[in-house]
Formats: C-alpha cells, structure tokens, sequence
C-alpha cells in the first residue's frame, strides 16, 4: 500500500472500527498526519493564528484514532488497548512496539488479512 492509497482508505474508513489495518497504511497516515499538522502550523505562524492547526487537528482525530484501532486489530490485540496511552511513557512504548511489530499472517477473529491471503506453508515431507 502506498502513500495515497493510505491515505485514502483511512479517511474513507474514518469510523470503521472494525477490521484490520496493515503496518504500511497505519505508518503512511501516520506520516500524513505529521505532515498536515507540520503545514497547518507554518501557515498559522505566517497568517498570525491557530485556527488551522486546530482544524487540522479536529479533522485527523477520529481517522487516526480508528487506523490505529485498526492496526491493533492486525496485531491480534483488542482496540482496548487504545487506552493504554494514558500511562504515561510506558503506555506510549507500549503501542509503539505493538504498532512496530507484524500483524497476523493469516485471517483472525478481526477479519481477513489486510494484505491477502496468504497461501499456506508446503507440506511437511
């Protein structure tokens, strides 16, 4: 999946909850989303306000929140753990290593893999 198709999908999937969100989709919204809030604060400085950062903000909250949800759920772990960040420090590590590491290979109880299926291993000999 590539930039604009992450893009894409994960505002399209705004409140999708459900489901799962592969590694390259949830890390390339992640870099849009540093990128929107980047350009949202150099063009306040310029114009002299905040009302785009705060724009920025309100229009990325709910798709970053539902990708990473998402991507939890590839990683076969309950969207729960969501609120694991309020800890601080620990709970920030703690999704951070959840959002670096592999998601299942095949389907789950969360739904099929994001990156298709996947044929089984050969047969033992």
């Amino acid at each position: 999946m590539g930039f604009g198709e992450a893009v894409s999908t994960c505002f399209k999937k705004s409140v999708v909850w459900e489901g799962r969100a592969s590694r390259a989709e949830y890390w390339w919204f992640y870099l849009a989303t540093i990128l929107i809030i980047i350009a949202a604060v150099i063009i306040d400085q310029i114009i002299g306000t905040g009302v785009l950062y705060i724009i920025a903000v309100i229009v990325l909250i709910l798709p970053s929140i539902a990708v990473l949800i998402r991507r939890l759920h590839d990683t076969d772990r309950t969207g729960w753990w969501f609120w694991i960040q309020l800890l601080p420090l620990i709970g920030l590590i703690v999704i951070l290593v959840f959002m670096l590491s592999g998601g299942d290979e095949g389907d789950n109880k969360y739904g099929p893999n994001p990156h298709g299926s996947v044929a089984p291993p050969p047969p033992a000999v």
